[in-house]
């Protein structure tokens, strides 16, 4: 079990400013995208030595990488971060709180408008770990219903609050058509260090490689100052930023202790090579 980054939502009134129209076509291709993906990964499993895990990075040798934000709370920046991204051509992936969407439902339409994903974080923020499995269902499906009704997006990537899990979360998150979602690289953006510091800790970060899947948030007192930089810097590596919906493998994958997904197919080719 990994915890980071405590925070406590707060409450603010809707965001008045974001435009309120949603494409119908964008709304309708990114609905059928998702139920799909839903349905695949009811069939995976990520069980290593009895341990459920869930996905930190990918093992890939394209240099791609996927760029996250948890959003509980704030929505100051929200458009800020929006514009920044459109500027360097970049699809991130949002996940939300009940409360978040709630309080931002323009927010949300605008980003399956822009083409962002759009993943689970829990109705409440609680540690899941906590609760019951009937809680543990409440969490996921609340927020998930909520999102469907008002966008139409059918949500299937899910962050657990504070990174805490254990076999049974991880269980219920596949047994509820979601695939569960961690990350390698954290921009601890959330200890409000410093635009610099969210810069020098994402950018210069050991497990920054190929496949790996940064933690940012959409309330924290920084990172918006940050963004265009690190994204800036991030490119000049070589790495292309895509949202973890395009990172991760659907399906045919195991997991490594450490959490990173395996392809069956490329492992079983490597094998095949070695015997040659």
């Amino acid at each position: 079990m990994m915890r980071t980054g405590h925070y406590t939502r707060k409450r603010k009134g809707p965001h008045k400013t974001l435009r309120t129209g949603v494409l119908a076509g964008a709304l309708f291709l990114t609905a059928a995208f998702a139920s799909y993906s839903a349905a695949k990964a009811v069939e995976t499993s990520s069980t290593f030595q009895n341990r459920e895990l869930p996905i930190y990075s990918v093992d890939t040798e394209e240099k791609k990488i996927a760029l996250s934000f948890d959003a509980a709370w704030g929505s100051e920046d929200f458009e800020n971060i929006m514009q920044i991204l459109d500027r360097h051509q970049v699809k991130v992936t949002y996940f939300m709180t009940g409360g978040w969407v709630e309080d931002n439902p323009e927010c949300v339409k605008e980003l399956v408008e822009r083409g962002h994903d759009l993943g689970n974080h829990s109705e409440h923020h609680y540690d899941m770990t906590t609760i019951s499995q009937e809680e543990k269902v409440s969490e996921l499906m609340n927020v998930h219903d909520r999102v469907k009704e008002l966008t139409g997006y059918e949500m299937f990537l899910f962050r657990p609050p504070y990174g805490a899990y254990d076999n049974e979360v991880i269980r219920t998150a596949y047994e509820n058509h979601y695939y569960p979602i961690q990350w390698s690289v954290d921009s601890l953006d959330w200890k409000d260090y410093g635009a610099d510091s969210i810069v020098d800790t994402v950018c210069s970060h050991k497990q920054l490689a190929p496949g790996a899947i940064i933690l940012c948030h959409n309330g924290a007192k920084y990172t918006a100052q940050a963004l265009d930089t690190m994204l800036t810097n991030l490119e000049e590596q070589g790495y292309q930023i895509v949202p973890i919906s395009e990172l991760i493998m659907r399906e045919d994958y195991h997991m490594d202790v450490t959490g990173k997904q395996i392809s069956d197919a490329a492992e079983k080719a490597e094998k095949e090579s070695e015997t040659e």
